[in-house]
């Protein structure tokens, strides 16, 4: 999954600038893997600062950002970027946490470069400068975090303000095996598909790197056909969601098609650098992802983004149940396991087993035995 995940930021930031579908769809993407410690988070980070090395773009690369200010001079400098960042949760807790402009400044230079890699991005105005402008800005970001921390940094205002929306977030599964260590020189192939990407110019002249025209990608009618059921289906979803007054998924489902199209034109861009073309491999690839991404990110967030701490308890108390429902089936779960998994005080845990019992999320009975009655809880 990181590796997958890396290699699909990579040529996300190589087509940036470079290409677009009939729409004016970019590639550029916001990437996340959550993996827990040990699991190889950098080795792909290392991977892709070789390829750029090779094809001559490392100064393309960037490792974290502290202010929006100094994201938009970096993207003024060089207009397509690729960000490889460790720890994003970290950035994520500054922003949810945020008592100054700074980190409030990083998110909504986030929101405002993805939408804007079609248009031009008006900078900042500084004293004694002229007004500049970012013409197609391509910003990508593969960032890494453990899960847990990740989603406990999350808040109900970047579900809903679009940030989360934006990005696609993978999780991988439990820890390898470890294996020998070997030094591996990179395949020519890819070095030489990378330079073929860094040297791409789509229109001659002086102005191809200040002010490029994107190839335009072809797609055939069925990919066509695939990406506008797509588009209806989220239609479909986006209106339940609305139903419900429930304003994370309006914003998560509002992405997906335009994710979609971003990822049939990557797709497209790997498969035949030299002609690309978004077919019905491509497009039904990339719907299948996205619908299976979008699902995903929405039932973690409902899982663990809260309100306040009383819910985040709630929260945990309902995630601790299903984790035990899938490895005992309908055996229910002892008062004393839930305790030792959550050690708070009698108090504590009589409120949450009211407001659960309240919402009809869990059940629960005292089961009388010789001894000390039995409490069990399961699942609703």
């Amino acid at each position: 999954v990181l590796a997958f995940g890396a290699a699909l930021a990579l040529q996300a930031f190589l087509a940036g600038r470079k290409v677009r579908d009939d729409a004016d769809n970019r590639t550029n993407l916001y990437l996340l893997c959550l993996a827990n410690s040990g699991a190889g988070k950098d080795y792909p980070r290392k991977v892709n600062q070789k390829i750029l090395s090779h094809a001559g773009l490392a100064d393309c690369l960037g490792d974290s950002f502290a202010s929006g200010e100094g994201l938009e001079d970096r993207l003024f400098a060089r207009p397509a970027m690729l960000f490889q960042t460790d720890e994003i949760d970290g950035l994520m807790t500054k922003i949810n946490q945020a008592k100054d402009a700074r980190h409030e400044g990083i998110m909504h230079v986030l929101l405002k470069m993805y939408s804007s890699s079609n248009s031009i991005y008006p900078m900042r105005v500084k004293a004694g400068r002229e007004y500049g402008v970012i013409d197609q800005p391509s910003l990508c970001v593969f960032g890494t975090a453990i899960p847990k921390h990740f989603y406990d940094a999350l808040s109900q205002k970047m579900l809903t303000n679009g940030l989360f929306a934006r990005l696609l977030v993978l999780e991988t599964v439990r820890r390898g095996t470890g294996q020998d260590a070997l030094v591996r020189d990179l395949p020519d192939a890819i070095k030489r598909v990378a330079r073929w990407w860094a040297e791409l110019r789509s229109n001659g002249g002086n102005l191809a790197d200040s002010h490029p025209e994107p190839l335009a990608i072809e797609q055939t009618a069925g990919a066509r056909s695939i990406l506008r059921h797509l588009r209806a289906h989220a239609d479909e979803q986006y209106a339940l969601a609305e139903s419900r007054d429930d304003a994370a998924g309006m914003a998560i489902w509002a992405r997906a098609n335009e994710k979609a199209r971003r990822l049939a034109l990557i797709y497209a861009c790997s498969a035949r650098h030299e002609c690309p073309v978004v077919d019905e491999d491509a497009a039904r690839w990339a719907g299948a992802f996205v619908d299976h991404q979008t699902r995903r990110m929405l039932f973690m967030a409902a899982d663990h983004v809260s309100e306040n701490d009383f819910d985040a308890r709630c929260k945990a108390v309902v995630s601790t149940l299903r984790k035990w429902g899938e490895q005992h089936g309908d055996e229910p779960m002892p008062f004393w396991r839930l305790n030792r998994r959550h050690p708070w005080s009698e108090r504590e845990h009589e409120e949450i087993r009211t407001a659960l019992l309240n919402q009809r999320l869990i059940q629960f009975e005292v089961r009388k035995t010789g001894g000390t009655p039995q409490r069990l809880y399961r699942l609703a």
